[in-house]
């Protein structure tokens, strides 16, 4: 039987809020200290899961990470018992309250960098969980994501997990949200993409001057290593420094791939004609033609671009072998981009459809359908070794609607954070999640 592709969606957790941490982001910053609903948001997600399982593909859920983070707290010298470090933190450091309250593990393509078994040495699927440390925020994340993802990925004969690279600058990782992997089949060797933001050993490499580069060439360099991928299996891509001064702080921001269809701006890249030579080359080598799909900075500036999110978007191979292009609602809201989707639509034989999904509550944190997805492609035999309790079907999806109902609250603002009930809440509702999942013990406090 054909390959396919696990599309991994992270379930917004109970602290979802906005608090304003992503320098760089323009939706984070933009939206600083609005109320947010994290119900509305996790059954926003779960809709978005239900619809493309109903339309066939295969949907799997990551479970949201343990917050407040008390443990990180107590590291940076609260003490007392668990209500009196909130207390603490809450009074002395409420922006780190804040940080260590984060749902951003939401965004799954920032959970890890996951290469597929034909383009592995081993033919194992290989993954490396994002150390994330270009902020503080998201640096928490990694140990509990890779536990996350050993829990549904447990095989060893079939599934490879590689710590997180070191958490220095040097080797800034941020996970698939700059990474993509093109491919005549899934189930045949294919070129990954990594795109990087600054090279962190040459002085000498354009760097944006307003927002930081947060993906290195070194750490791509590095998870290349790690996974057992050929030279002609990679391609580097510098990401275009002036657009990451206008907001596009990930590639996917910009770019998204999949199949032999490759969809980007026409500012994406610092050399874009380099790249899809290369792309093209090493594509072809595994029997694929490369199909560059190029928006014109004169249909949608960048600006647009980044407002409504046309490229943070999924693009899927339907049952019938062609694309369907999964967006924002923003999409529609914006004049320019809504005439370029209904013209590409028309003209163009890459995207067969086009569907707009209601995420208001992750876009005004800077986070679109490509950011709450994590892309894996599998065997059939892989398949079915994956963790059968994450894998999304009818009666999932109303047991998870119901969990969100009956544990998350619909209104939480930057004061909340304070609030030590927030904490017994969200354990509470971890540990009935992760039964529920068959995840065993993989938070902070059942691991005590």
């Amino acid at each position: 039987m054909p390959s396919v592709e696990l599309n991994l969606d992270g379930l917004v957790g109970p602290t979802h809020n906005y608090s304003g941490l992503a320098f760089g982001n323009v939706a984070s910053q933009s939206n600083k200290e609005q109320i947010a609903n994290p119900r509305v948001s996790a059954l926003q997600g779960l809709a978005k899961m239900k619809a493309l399982h109903d339309l066939g593909f295969v949907q799997g859920v990551l479970a949201p990470q343990e917050r407040p983070s008390v443990a990180t707290l107590r590291r940076l010298g609260f003490s007392g018992s668990d209500r009196r470090v909130i207390e603490q933190a809450a009074k002395q450091a409420p922006k780190v309250l804040a940080a260590v309250s984060s749902a951003a593990s939401m965004w799954t393509a920032n959970a890890a960098t996951v290469s597929p078994g034909p383009d592995t040495i081993d033919g194992r699927v290989h993954f490396t969980a994002a150390n994330l440390n270009s902020h503080f925020h998201r640096a928490l994340e990694h140990e509990t994501t890779s536990r996350l993802l050993k829990a549904i990925f447990q095989n060893e004969t079939q599934f490879a997990h590689h710590r997180a690279l070191p958490s220095v600058l040097h080797f800034a990782d941020e996970g698939a949200a700059n990474h993509n992997r093109l491919c005549k089949d899934y189930g045949l060797p294919g070129v990954e993409l990594f795109v990087y933001g600054r090279r962190a050993f040459d002085a000498s490499c354009p760097q944006p001057c307003r927002y930081p580069a947060r993906q290195t060439l070194e750490a791509c360099e590095a998870i290349v290593r790690l996974h057992g991928l050929a030279e002609n299996r990679v391609v580097y891509a510098q990401q275009n420094p002036a657009v990451i001064d206008q907001g596009v702080f990930h590639n996917d921001v910009i770019a998204v791939a999949n199949g032999e269809v490759l969809f980007y701006h026409q500012e994406a890249f610092l050399d874009t004609e380099k790249v899809l030579a290369e792309l093209a080359e090493k594509l072809s080598q595994s029997g694929g033609k490369l199909q560059p799909l190029c928006v014109p900075t004169e249909a949608v500036s960048v600006a647009d671009a980044v407002s409504s999110y046309l490229f943070n978007s999924q693009l899927l191979t339907r049952l019938d072998g062609r694309t369907l292009l999964v967006v924002p609602e923003e999409c529609q809201q914006n004049p320019r981009v809504a005439q370029y989707l209904s013209a590409l639509l028309e003209t163009n034989g890459a995207i067969a459809e086009v569907k707009f999904f209601d995420l208001k509550q992750s876009m005004q944190n800077g986070g679109g359908p490509a950011c709450l997805r994590l892309r894996v492609a599998l065997t059939q035999n892989q398949l079915i070794a994956v963790n059968p309790a994450v894998l999304l079907n009818e009666a999932l999806y109303q047991k998870l609607s119901a969990w969100v109902n009956k544990h998350y609250r619909d209104r939480l603002t930057f004061a909340d954070l304070a609030d030590p009930q927030l904490l017994i809440e969200c354990r509470t509702a971890l540990d009935e999640l992760s039964q529920l999942l068959q995840l065993a013990s993989v938070y902070p406090f059942q691991l005590d």
